[in-house]
């Protein structure tokens, strides 16, 4: 089976990606996390403001076959959460690069980007 895994984006190999814009990076988790978790019930993320650190978890991430924390790709302070996650959780399975993305961190550090995997080798790792 192929799985989406847009290559403007990078990877931890616990399968969240980080999409960096502008300064800020979208969190959210990869098409292949999405499927093997099935259908996304629920989502716990942190508040805005709130400080996160690179791969330590940020959340929980819920599905009718399991329960899972969310590890995120770059230590800062959260500056956004997607709010419509709480009342539409599943769209973290309908478009997990677009409107699934989970929260927005302004890295303090930037070149934590540096230590991600790009498309390619993410794509090795589920391979």
């Amino acid at each position: 089976m192929s799985f989406d895994t847009p290559d403007d984006r990078q990877y931890l190999e616990s399968h969240e990606w980080a999409l960096e814009t502008d300064g800020v990076v979208r969190v959210g988790i990869s098409d292949f996390a999405q499927d093997e978790l099935g259908d996304v019930v629920f989502v716990e993320l942190p508040d805005e403001g709130e400080s996160v650190s690179q791969e330590k978890e940020f959340g929980v991430i819920e599905s009718i076959k399991a329960v899972s924390d969310l590890y995120a790709p770059v230590g800062g302070e959260v500056v956004a959460i997607n709010e419509e996650l709480f009342d539409a959780p599943e769209l973290v399975n309908d478009d997990p690069f677009g409107e699934g993305w989970m929260l927005e961190i302004e890295p303090s550090d930037e070149s934590e980007l540096d230590t991600l995997l790009s498309a390619d080798e993410y794509e090795d790792q589920i391979a």
